[in-house]
C-alpha cells in the first residue's frame, strides 16, 4: 500500500497597500486542504504606517500558523506607475515579515495564478473566488483578497517546487 505523501503548509499572500490577503493551505502537491484565510487591513493613515501594519499582520500570521513555504503574487502595472510602486512597497513589507523567519519564498505572475485555479489566465475575480471555494470545499463566501491569496497558495502547491520534492520522495520509496 503506497504511503501518503508528506504535506507542507503554504502561506499565500496577495499584497495590497490597503488590504493584504492571506491564505493558508496544507498540500502534498496533489491534494490541498484549507487551513485559514483572511485580510490584513491597513487604516487610512500615512503610507509608512500602513506598511508597518502589513509587516506586523503578516508576521502575526506566520507566527500563528507556522507555514513552511511562502508564495506571493508578483507586482504588475495596471493603473499607474505610482500604484505599482505602492504595491511593490506593500509586497516588500509582507515579504520582509516572512523572510524574517527564513522561509523560502516563491513568486507567481497573476496570469499563472489565475490559470492554476481556473484554467484560464485572464479570469476575473469572481471566477477566481468561485474556483477557490470549490477547490477548498468551502461553503462560506470569501473576501476577494483572501480568495486571491488562497489562489496563490494553490498555484504554489501545484507547481514544480512542491511536485518535484514529492516526486523525489516517491522515487526514494520505490528504491527501498
Amino acid at each position: 500500500m503506497p504511503r501518503a505523501l508528506p504535506t507542507i503548509r503554504i502561506l499565500g499572500i496577495d499584497p495590497g497597500s490597503r488590504v493584504t490577503g492571506y491564505g493558508i493551505i496544507e498540500s502534498d502537491g496533489v491534494r490541498s486542504a484549507y487551513v485559514s484565510s483572511g485580510c490584513i487591513r491597513a487604516s487610512d493613515s500615512e503610507f509608512p504606517a500602513r506598511l508597518k501594519t502589513i509587516f506586523d499582520g503578516v508576521a502575526a500570521v506566520v507566527g500563528e500558523f507556522t507555514p513552511e513555504e511562502i508564495a506571493v503574487e508578483q507586482v504588475f502595472v495596471s493603473k499607474s506607475v505610482q500604484s505599482a510602486l505602492k504595491l511593490g512597497q506593500a509586497r516588500g513589507a509582507a515579504l520582509a515579515a516572512a523572510l524574517a523567519r527564513s522561509l523560502p519564498v516563491s513568486e507567481y505572475a497573476p496570469n499563472a495564478i489565475k490559470r492554476a485555479v481556473t484554467g484560464q489566465g485572464h479570469a476575473d475575480k469572481v471566477q477566481v473566488q468561485h474556483m477557490v471555494r470549490v477547490l477548498m470545499r468551502l461553503s462560506q463566501p470569501l473576501a476577494a483578497d483572501a480568495a486571491d491569496a488562497l489562489a496563490v497558495a494553490l498555484c504554489h502547491a501545484h507547481s514544480n517546487p512542491v511536485m518535484s520534492r514529492n516526486e523525489a520522495i516517491r522515487q526514494m520509496g520505490r528504491r527501498r
